[in-house]
């Protein structure tokens, strides 16, 4: 009697264990993500902005703002950088590097800093701001592929900042807006 017991609690068991596998695999119990959430600027008379904003955490637990921005001057050129902007007084950021980009396949881009066209203080900028140009990058950028975000710091302990594949989609989208 009592190992029939057992063996009809290893089958409910077994059932159960077969049930939550099946709905964790069709996303019930896991809900989607936010939906995107592009936004469009107008900076001046003909300069448009479109910017894709994601809050990303690095390898300490601190918070960062990632904003994904294309930009279109009114003589039709464009840009289109990554500002990341940390906790101030948490990080310096050492603007004397690049930032480098590994996807999860191995492959490594190089972003140079751009942040000098954002501090209207030149003298005294920002230490927890830093732009990066992606423009010419955007296609090496893979969908579907995460990636991982080396920011150096003036300490020496690069931040580490994972960026998932719907944020690389959505980068991709506002890259390709006009």
């Amino acid at each position: 009697m009592r190992c029939r017991t057992r063996r009809i609690f290893s089958w409910w068991l077994l059932l159960g264990a077969i049930a939550l596998g099946i709905l964790l695999g069709l996303g019930m119990l896991n809900p989607p993500g936010a939906a995107a959430a592009i936004r469009q600027l107008e900076e001046a008379p003909g300069q448009i902005v479109y910017q894709s904003r994601q809050t990303l955490k690095d390898s300490h637990g601190n918070s960062w703002q990632a904003i994904a921005f294309k930009r279109i001057r009114p003589n039709g050129q464009t840009s289109f950088d990554l500002r990341l902007v940390g906790f101030p007084d948490v990080v310096e950021i050492d603007r004397s590097q690049p930032l480098i980009l590994t996807s999860a396949l191995g492959k490594t881009l190089i972003a140079m800093d751009d942040s000098s066209h954002i501090f209207t203080e030149t003298t005294k900028p920002e230490p927890n701001v830093g732009q990066y140009d992606l423009q010419p990058l955007l296609p090496q950028l893979e969908i579907g592929v995460p990636l991982k975000l080396t920011l150096p710091s003036l300490s020496g302990e690069a931040a580490i900042l994972p960026v998932s594949p719907l944020a690389i989609e959505e980068w991709q989208t506002v890259a390709n807006l006009e």
